[in-house]
């Protein structure tokens, strides 16, 4: 199976999630347990769990387990996190969905366990600290993007999966710093609440309204890949532009072939390992490893069509690696 296929996500029938154990699927009452807790389920989470292997590897007094919620919510990731406080869980890092509904939840966590936070932050809670991009500077960068593809200016259209994430509204902030002057508009920003087969209906909507619309924006993972789908099932392949953010399989291909101008990726396999690695050296007294200022930026890249094939070799290379 490949392993971008969508099954190999862990993906529950309820609002919380399965567990899967990196080592055992049985718990081992006598290790402490750390979890990786993410948004929505996507393709872009397979790289962050091979980090996390490779940490559990490195990392054999612990438990780590994954979770990815059934649906996107904060209500689901509430249920999970209520679930590991009575598990007497070490360690969460957690990409929250919706930080500032989900304080109260953060901050029962972070009195109990060592809490961090990676992919969105939510600075207004009492975790120790943030693994992961910086999401206004990434924004720039997609949006050096947009100029690029769109010289002379244009209408564009962004799409993600909800605005109530920090990492959604840093992204759009720092498009917009970068298109600021340009005669670049963006028309709306549509949201799909982690479905995406509305995410696809998005897509197909706007081009629809919009049938002159010159630039696609998707902002998370799965946007991209269901931009690509919904143009090219359209006839519209090489009409619009079309910008993006992550590593999807179908991203990468998009852009091999030309229809697919470029994508900001970051490093999930990053933000898998160093968020348990930290964790542990954290519960081990080691709290040098928590920045002053409290975030652990992780480095991002432009994939254009220059770059793309040895940027796929290498992915795969790191997803092939035990």
């Amino acid at each position: 199976m490949h392993i971008f296929n969508r099954r190999t996500l862990i993906i529950a029938s309820s609002a919380i999630a399965m567990a899967l154990s990196a080592t055992s699927p049985s718990f081992a009452a006598d290790k402490k347990t750390l979890a990786f807790v993410v948004n929505v389920p996507a393709d872009f989470w397979t790289i962050a769990r091979a980090g996390t292997n490779k940490a559990q590897a490195e990392l054999p007094n612990y438990n780590i387990e994954f979770y990815i919620p059934g649906e996107m919510s904060a209500a689901a990731q509430k249920k999970i996190l209520e679930d590991l406080l009575a598990r007497g869980v070490a360690g969460v890092a957690i990409s929250p969905v919706n930080p500032d509904d989900s304080t109260a939840i953060l901050n029962e966590v972070a009195s109990k366990a060592v809490l961090i936070t990676h992919d969105a932050d939510a600075p207004k809670s009492n975790r120790l600290m943030y693994v992961g991009t910086d999401n206004v500077a990434a924004g720039r960068q997609a949006g050096e993007l947009m100029k690029k593809a769109l010289p002379n200016g244009g209408k564009a259209m962004l799409f993600v999966g909800t605005m109530d994430a920090a990492n959604a509204r840093e992204r759009s902030q720092g498009i917009k710093e970068a298109i600021a002057g340009t005669n670049i508009e963006i028309i709306d920003i549509r949201t799909d609440g982690g479905d995406q087969a509305k995410a696809k209906a998005n897509v197909e909507d706007t081009l629809t309204k919009y049938p002159d619309i010159d630039l696609l924006v998707g902002l998370w993972a799965y946007n991209t890949p269901q931009i690509y789908n919904a143009v090219k099932a359209l006839g519209k392949a090489g009409s619009v532009k079309i910008v993006g953010f992550d590593e999807d399989q179908q991203t990468l291909k998009g852009i091999a072939e030309g229809v697919i101008d470029g994508t900001v990726v970051q490093q999930p396999y990053e933000f898998g390992y160093q968020s348990m690695i930290n964790m542990a050296k954290i519960i081990e007294g080691d709290k040098s490893v928590i920045p002053e200022n409290k975030l652990q930026i992780v480095p991002t890249q432009i994939i254009d069509k220059s770059n793309v094939k040895e940027f796929g070799e290498n992915l795969k290379k790191v997803l092939a690696a035990k």
